[in-house]
């Protein structure tokens, strides 16, 4: 695991600037770096050891004739495999690395290596000859790559703050990004928060030559249920596929451990990955928040060590800055903090973990997905159900008007992720500033056009595969990790995984039976049966445990007095009235503390945007 950064090069100092640049990615390789400079690109490279640890695998890395040359950011599960075709095919490796493997495929089988590749990637390479850059990103978005257009100049790298010290970076903030946001919670577009900044999508490639760049995508998820194996059959593949999944993702010449909460997903990894440590967060001893007891006794019970941390208030709230800091664009998911500790109490005692991300979007994990005609009330017609829905619409906001609110609406209509924080006319009631960001639903319009003919429960899936994943699940999983100098791999999000995922019907992602010890479980069914298949009798109750993922206490935080004047400070501050109303944020503010209305994620997404704007744009990037 790694960092990467380069630029077209069209400056004198070159080697002096690159090597500013790699030193804001310091922390996602300490253990060595290393640059190649010509007179048309510069590349550099941090590098944590994970695979041939020695100096061989020191990076940028170059095929025989030196025509060729890499930087590279992530695992290659298959590499060895790969090689054997590559070495039977005439080329000479110098290393042992995953990295000379993506190199000599690249040169062998040009974009179509991709498809080959089994794991997270993204990398540039650098051909000599033709001065043509190509670079790509993995399949699922698990390693980031962004790229700036600026003053003639390219920029490209694992993170936004490596740019700023460039000289042609020009730092603007694009307000488009802040009202998405608002609703998103996440920054959902390929723009980011830096006018003239992109992220690279998921699964697509660039190319540049001439100063000429294209984009294109490679890979894509293609759900079609197979009706023919049965409950059991689907179960059996699942085990059999994740247990493959899991060996292949603890190759590595370092110890790799796990993290653990009380849910399925990280507990069927623990009992399958067979590691030696687990680690977990809580805060304070109320069971909703801590959940330290539980993986501590699931940890025994599977015969590993497990180290854990209770996070104070003022450990939370202290980190804040920083966290943002890491994350180049703000996120507002109140469980980036926990995942940031217990990254950090597992880098004192390994390099590598193994974590559950990525189950829920491809197994029909989230308890929203069961909401589909899942009642006598979805099966009333269309307009009855608007018309109740537009009468809801009017009433005060509380969980059973809600209810009829959202069922008035269809699935691409109402659902855009898993977090819905300010509708467009909220966030117009709040904002003192307009904008260009478009509506939610034209985001979402081109993943539902792709799945028209699906039932909702998929549709759901897709969305969340392609945005809520990558723009909230996946970013805070790479930059709390990489904050750390950690790997963190996840097995769930596998190529070979989703092939075989993408094929289960629906009625076995998601289920309404309810009863029986076999049909009671409503989501991620099959996969459910699986973990419980393969998890130790002593702990199966996993299996059917509700998820809580490392929840943090925001909402009853906001109603203290410390925490409450925190917020209402930043709302008050000249920097919150350039972008918005200040009495609609303190009425946020005051309701929930008065117990009127949960207002807690909303206030909480405003309130990050503050205070990562004071990171960037007051603080120059220094937290």
């Amino acid at each position: 695991m790694c960092g990467i950064v380069g630029f077209t090069n069209k400056i004198d100092d070159s080697d002096a600037v690159l090597g500013k640049m790699m030193d804001r990615i310091r922390h996602r390789g300490p253990d060595a770096e290393g640059k190649y400079i010509d007179e048309d690109i510069a590349l550099g490279h941090r590098r944590l050891s994970i695979i041939d640890i020695s100096s061989q695998g020191d990076q940028p890395i170059f095929n025989e004739d030196r025509s060729l040359v890499i930087v590279f950011n992530g695992e290659i599960y298959n590499y060895k495999e790969i090689r054997e075709k590559l070495v039977a095919a005439g080329h000479t490796f110098s290393t042992n690395t995953d990295t000379e493997v993506i190199i000599h495929g690249y040169e062998e089988f040009g974009e179509k290596l991709l498809n080959m590749l089994r794991g997270m990637f993204s990398f540039v390479i650098w051909n000599k000859k033709t001065k043509e850059l190509f670079g790509a990103r993995d399949f699922f978005g698990i390693k980031p790559m962004y790229y700036a257009l600026m003053d003639g100049t390219i920029m490209f790298g694992s993170e936004i703050k490596s740019f700023l010290p460039h000289p042609s970076f020009k730092k603007e903030l694009n307000t488009a990004a802040l009202e998405n946001y608002l609703t998103f919670q996440y920054s959902p577009a390929t723009e980011t928060f830096f006018k003239n900044v992109y992220k690279l999508p998921p699964a697509h490639y660039f190319k540049l030559k001439d100063g000429k760049l294209s984009i294109t995508k490679y890979w894509d998820v293609h759900f079609e249920a197979d009706e023919t194996p049965s409950l059991k059959e689907w179960v059996n593949k699942i085990s059999d596929t994740f247990h493959n999944s899991v060996e292949a993702h603890k190759i590595a010449d370092v110890e790799v451990g796990s993290f653990l909460s009380s849910g399925v997903d990280s507990s069927y990894v623990a009992a399958v990955a067979d590691v030696d440590k687990t680690f977990t967060v809580g805060f304070g001893t109320d069971e909703k928040y801590n959940e330290i007891g539980w993986a501590k006794n699931f940890s025994k019970a599977i015969g590993k060590e497990n180290t854990s941390k209770v996070i104070s208030p003022e450990d939370y709230w202290d980190s804040l800055s920083m966290i943002q800091y890491h994350m180049d664009e703000p996120l507002a998911d109140p469980s980036a903090v926990a995942l940031y500790f217990v990254c950090n109490i597992a880098s004192e005692k390994l390099k590598v973990v193994l974590s559950g991300e990525g189950a829920d979007e491809i197994f029909g994990g989230y308890n929203v997905y069961s909401d589909p005609d899942g009642t006598f009330y979805d099966k009333l017609p269309r307009f009855i159900k608007r018309g109740i829905g537009n009468v809801a619409a009017k009433l005060p906001a509380k969980r059973g008007v809600n209810f009829f609110v959202r069922k008035g609406h269809d699935v691409e209509e109402r659902f855009i992720g898993n977090a819905y924080m300010f509708t467009p006319e909220q966030r117009r009631e709040i904002l003192n500033i307009s904008t260009s960001a478009p509506d939610p639903t034209e985001l979402t319009r081109p993943f539902y056009n792709n799945v028209k003919d699906k039932d909702d429960v998929t549709k759901m899936q897709y969305l969340d595969l392609h945005m809520w994943m990558a723009g909230d699940i996946l970013l805070k999983a790479d930059k709390m990790s990489m904050a750390n100098s950690l790997e963190l791999r996840v097995p769930f999000l596998d190529k070979e995984i989703m092939a075989m995922a993408e094929k289960i019907p629906t009625r076995y992602r998601v289920t309404h039976n309810k009863g029986t010890e076999e049909t009671k479980y409503i989501t991620k069914y099959a996969m459910r049966l699986a973990a419980k298949k393969d998890t130790p009798k002593q702990t199966a109750k996993t299996a059917a445990k509700k998820k809580l993922g490392f929840p943090v206490p925001i909402r009853v935080w906001l109603k203290e007095d410390k925490y409450y004047n925190i917020v209402r400070s930043a709302f008050e501050s000249e920097s919150a009235k350039e972008f918005f109303r200040t009495p609609p944020l303190i009425k946020l503010l005051d309701d929930h503390r008065d117990g009127k209305a949960d207002n807690s994620r909303k206030i909480w997404t405003v309130f990050i945007f503050l205070v990562w704007y004071k990171v960037y744009f007051e603080n120059n990037g220094e937290y």
